[in-house]
């Protein structure tokens, strides 16, 4: 990667994340004392966030494997929506079992969001803490970074990856392909709405994305407060970029 690009995104995450000093080459970076100035950066502002309209009786669950046997199937639709969606439709290489898609990072430790409509999967997000371990892999993110992911580059973020009980990870956003464009903007809305308050209600404050590298564009819509946090880079052909929503913001 070109260093003064290196150096440049650095600068811009560290006025979102002031206690994470950027990794500029060489020896990991350590976590240093909280900066007395608090930064942030915010979307520029292009008139107020857009009204999301009514959606019915779409519902939002929040599934653990400590609680899955309260919602039936739900949990298989789920997963099978994300074999359609990732594999079907983006032929990403990931893993699959009975029509279903999962990876190392379905553990106990996880929690999933998930919109659904009479039995139908309208849309999904995966919520992660970043101090979660299960053998060799922790969260997507540092996993990449550790090298320890094929598909993702190790220098995509800007910084060394946080292991903090109030940053969590969110991995496998989709809307599905059935949502009809007039609808999917509130779909989206209610889905980061849904992601935003569990990761609080866990106590989280910020949380690390890989979003389509578009990402700016429904982030504004749908008033999102965030900043990218690494270059942007390519998985199986799609563009994509990692992102810091700051959450406590955005429930304020």
């Amino acid at each position: 990667m070109d260093q003064t690009f290196r150096l440049a995104g650095a600068s811009l995450a560290s006025t979102v994340f002031p206690e994470l000093e950027p990794v500029t080459g060489g020896a990991s970076a350590e976590i240093a004392p909280k900066s007395r100035v608090r930064h942030r950066f915010r979307l520029p502002a292009r008139g107020l966030p857009q009204k999301p309209s009514p959606l019915g009786n779409v519902r939002s669950s929040v599934m653990s494997f400590r609680n899955i046997h309260e919602h039936g199937t739900l949990l298989a639709k789920y997963l099978e929506a994300r074999k359609s969606i990732f594999i079907d439709t983006l032929h990403w290489n990931v893993s699959e079992a009975g029509g279903m898609e999962f990876d190392q990072y379905d553990t106990p430790a996880c929690q999933w969001i998930v919109l659904h409509q009479f039995g139908e999967i309208v849309g999904g997000v995966r919520l992660l803490p970043t101090t979660a371990r299960c053998g060799i892999y922790s969260y997507m993110l540092r996993d990449a970074q550790r090298g320890l992911l094929d598909s993702i580059p190790t220098d995509v973020l800007f910084f060394e990856a946080p292991v903090r009980a109030n940053v969590w990870e969110a991995t496998r956003f989709f809307i599905a392909e059935t949502v009809p464009a007039a609808r999917r903007l509130s779909v989206q809305h209610m889905l980061f709405e849904g992601m935003a308050r569990t990761a609080y209600q866990n106590g989280a404050s910020s949380i690390l994305g890989i979003v389509p590298a578009v990402w700016s564009r429904w982030a504004r819509r749908i008033g999102a407060d965030a900043t990218p946090v690494g270059p942007r880079f390519s998985i199986d052909g799609a563009a994509s970029q990692p992102v810091l929503f700051n959450i406590r913001n955005y429930l304020s």
